[in-house]
């Protein structure tokens, strides 16, 4: 059994455009949802916003949770678990500087996205957005018996979407 990475992510959407990093990756550079580690006694929903503001200067509120969701890289079989949270964009700072590993922050529409699947970290970034506009959403109360989160993956992996 391989371990789990354990994430947080948010879908943040303004005029139609989804707010995405461009970050390096081995042998690439790939677009993904601002993302982050959740830290020691940190709730998901601090370290999605704490991640925001990291990676793009913005800061966001946590409007809802999106879903719960699963990768399984197809060559390394690493288990890549992700939560989601729709977030409102509250500032953006213009003149942050990206986290490390951050290339860019950008603002893409869902037809730029698809025109950079190959380039995408993961299937997760469209199937988040996907479900955004297709209404999809968890009650918070799914995490609610997981905590502290990072003791309890076996808990999340359980409301998890395998994508």
């Amino acid at each position: 059994m391989h371990p789990t990475d354990l994430t947080v992510a948010a879908v943040i959407e303004r005029d139609g455009k989804f707010l995405l990093v461009e970050k390096g990756s081995p042998g690439a550079t790939v677009f993904t949802q601002p993302d982050g580690h959740i830290q020691s006694g940190e709730s998901p929903e601090d370290a999605c916003a704490r991640a925001v503001l990291e990676d793009t200067g913005c800061e966001v509120a946590i409007r809802e949770l999106l879903g719960v969701y699963l990768w399984i890289h197809p060559q390394s079989r690493r288990q890549f678990l992700r939560i989601v949270y729709l977030c409102v964009l509250l500032r953006e700072d213009p003149t942050h500087e990206p986290n490390d590993g951050v290339h860019a922050v950008r603002w893409y529409d869902k037809s730029d996205i698809a025109r950079r699947r190959r380039n995408l970290r993961t299937p997760v970034v469209t199937r988040c957005i996907d479900d955004y506009l297709d209404g999809t959403r968890l009650p918070s109360s799914i995490l609610a018996g997981a905590m502290p989160i990072q003791q309890r993956v076996a808990d999340v992996l359980a409301n998890a979407s395998l994508v």
